[in-house]
This record gives structure tokens, sequence and C-alpha cells, in this order.
């Protein structure tokens, strides 16, 4: 993996909550380590692992380094990120720190994301010019975007003008790109009509190189569902590097009836050169936990028609779009937490001996809107280092693990210390 993790800074290694709770969320993982498959496996095959999606579009490498340091503390088995050297780099800066608070603490799987087809939601970013912006906007914008990748001040010209003047002032700023991780709920709340989307694909020659690094250790390929021709032009590009890889992952949204057959053509592409792990990523609603309760349904609603169908292709399974704290008590009623069969079949069919059928959740969102809240009152000045604010890093990680216990099945901290 990456390099040898450095010493805690003094603070935070005397402050006794954080590194009780964070070691009593270690002691819990290792007490529950199986023969036989490494840790991150054994979480999907009962159907309690957790991955955090810091955005395969968020390149705030200072915020994905702080969110990769808490989930690390709070125990997710994987995370997930841009396919971007510098981003991968915070990542496992995150996990560093982590590990030098916590020297036993399991370190989480390190995933990088890209997509085979410019259509794909995840891989845009918002673009507008301020300066087209009329001075007295709303700024609705601004408002609406839940990653602060908006921002947006009024300056004036020649003295004393009032803000309606548009002749004697101007916007300045506009959106941070970095932190666009292209939700796309700007788009439609501009008054003028100004925002637009500008997508991409990520460069399969630079992803190759980065699946050859130590310190990457899964991919995830997005399709839209729209066809196989561009899937199978990105996987030919990276098959002499994805088996440097521990897991490939594919992201894909319900499609309809045709989704399975679409997934068991995609498996018959990647079968000859697979020889890891893989799983399917149940994309619901993507970019959409945040929200509130309504988002979770689609993802939920998505593993529950593939569980009425046959064929499905080998491989985990795991949720994601639309992913909240509500997620867990809708996949409780749909019978599909952590189960082992596919309750309301006709013969209660059975996954396979001891794997769930539905392996994990992945939280993106709504992962980072509860950290969000702390990493906003820390000072804005610099590359703000949370572990640097213990009291801080306290609160984020009883965030994290309000979200990440539940799946995996923590005890109460105060039975945990």
């Amino acid at each position: 993996m990456a390099g040898v993790p450095v010493p805690p800074p003094p603070l935070l290694a005397s402050h006794a909550a954080v590194r009780a709770a964070a070691s009593a969320v270690s002691r819990y993982r290792r007490a529950r380590l199986s023969g036989g498959h490494p840790p991150q496996v054994a979480a999907l095959r009962r159907g309690d692992w957790v991955k955090l999606i810091c955005g395969a579009s968020f390149e705030d490498a200072a915020d994905v380094r702080n969110l990769s340091l808490v989930y690390t503390l709070a125990g997710v088995d994987c995370i997930d990120c841009a396919a971007d050297a510098s981003v991968v780099s915070a990542v496992n800066e995150g996990i560093d720190i982590a590990a030098s608070i916590i020297p036993a603490i399991q370190r989480p799987w390190v995933m990088v994301s890209v997509n085979d087809d410019c259509r794909d939601l995840h891989f845009r970013k918002a673009e507008f010019d301020p300066e087209d912006c009329p001075l007295d906007c709303s700024k609705p914008c601004e408002k609406v975007c839940p990653a602060d990748a908006i921002s947006l001040e009024s300056i004036m010209f020649g003295g004393e003008h009032t803000q309606s003047d548009p002749l004697h002032g101007e916007l300045k700023g506009g959106v941070l790109t970095e932190r666009c991780y292209g939700c796309g709920r700007c788009l439609p709340v501009c008054p003028y009509d100004r925002i637009r989307a500008v997508s991409y694909v990520r460069d399969p020659t630079t992803t190759s190189e980065l699946l050859k690094m130590n310190d990457v250790d899964a991919i995830e390929i997005h399709t839209t569902g729209k066809g196989t021709d561009t899937f199978n032009t990105l996987w030919n590009s990276l098959s002499e590097s994805i088996n440097n890889v521990k897991l490939v992952a594919v992201s894909l949204p319900d499609i309809g009836e045709s989704t399975v057959d679409f997934m068991n053509k995609l498996y018959t592409i990647m079968e000859p050169h697979l020889q890891r792990y893989n799983l399917w990523q149940l994309d619901g609603r993507p970019m959409s936990g945040d929200i509130g309760r309504g988002a979770t349904r689609e993802t939920v609603s998505f593993a529950v028609h593939m569980a009425s169908v046959s064929e499905r292709p080998p491989g985990f399974y795991q949720l994601a779009g639309g992913t909240n704290s509500y997620t867990i008590d809708c996949l409780k009623k749909a019978g599909l937490f952590q189960s082992m069969t596919f309750p309301g079949t006709a013969t209660s069919e059975t996954i396979s001996p001891q794997q769930a059928f539905i392996g994990g959740i992945a939280y993106g969102g709504y992962a980072r809107k509860i950290i969000g809240r702390t990493l906003r009152k820390l000072p804005a000045l610099g590359r703000v280092r949370i572990e640097d604010h213990p009291d801080h890093l306290l609160e984020a990680l009883q965030e994290a693990l309000s979200l990440v216990g539940p799946v995996k099945g923590y005890p109460a901290l105060s039975s945990m210390k």
C-alpha cells in the first residue's frame, strides 16, 4: 500500500475519546475476521460491506483526505474516488493518518471510478461565466449546491452603487471545478439558463497507469446501459492492467427487463480477463442520497427487481444511488438486508452457501453531507487537517459511525470501549 504511516500529532495522540471509539471499532472488526477470504470479501459475503463514495468527479483533495481519515476510523471496507493521481494520494494520506492513530486498523480498499460513456451523469461538471450573470441575481445555484461548489461575489466599480445597477458592477467566482461532482441541481434553478453541464470520459491510458500503482486496490466502471461497444473498448484498453487490482466493479442503472441480459453481455466481455473478485453496483437514483427518505427507494426497488429474476451474472451485488440513513430499513422491509435467500420467490431460492444477496451499501452524497457539517466548522484558511482539531474529529467520527455502524452491526459505543 502507500508509504509508512506518519506519527500522529501530539494533540491527537492525547485525545482519548477518538482513540477509544476507533479502537473499539477495530477490535470488533478483528474479531469477525474469517479465514480464507480477505476481510473486505468476508464483509461482502456477510452483507455488511460499506463503501464510501468520495465522488467520481469530486477532486477536492483536502476534503477527500479528511473524509477518508474519518471513514477509515469508522470501519468502511472501501473508499471510491476519482481516477486522478492527486485524489488517490489524498485518499491514501487519510488512510495513513487513521493507521497512525490506530496501528491495527484494517485498511480499506482504494477504488478508482471511470466511465465508458460521456453520457454518464457522474462524469460531468457545471460551468458558467459569472460575468454573464445579472448583478441582482438571487444566486439560487449557490444555495442549492450540495457540495459548496459555487461561490459568487458582487464586485462594485467606481464608488458606491446599488447592487441592482449592472453598469457599475459584476459577479466574480463561479464553479469551483474540483468540488463539483455533477449532481446537476444547479441546472434547472438558474433563472437565466446560463449554466451548462460539461461531460467527459476518464482517459483509459491514465487509468491503466493508476491500476499499476500499489495504492489502488479496485476499479469501478460506470456504464449507462445504452450499449456494450464503449464498455468493450474501455475493457480492452484496461486488459493489461486490470488484474493488478483485487476487485472489479461495474456500476449501472436499472434499465428494466433488459437489465440482466445487458449485465450478462458485460460479464461475457470481462470473463476472459477477469481473475479477481467482481461486483455489480445497483445504481438506483444517482447522487441523491442527501435529499431524503424517498431517494433510497429506487436502489432498493432495483435490488428487489434483481432478486426476482434468474440468470444473474456471477459476482457480488451492492446498492448505491440514493442510499442514506433510511436504506437499511427499506432493505429490511424488502427482506433483503443481509439475507441469504430471496424472500417471496416460489422456492425461497438460496444465493450460495453463506453469501448474502446484497453484499453491502455504498454511501456517497449522504456520507459526505453528514461529515461536511463538521468540516464547515473548521478554519477556512489553508489546507485544514481535521486531526489537528480533535473535537471536530470526534464529532465527525460519531456521525460516520451513525451511518456505518448499523450496517456493520457495531454494538453501542459505550459497550465497545
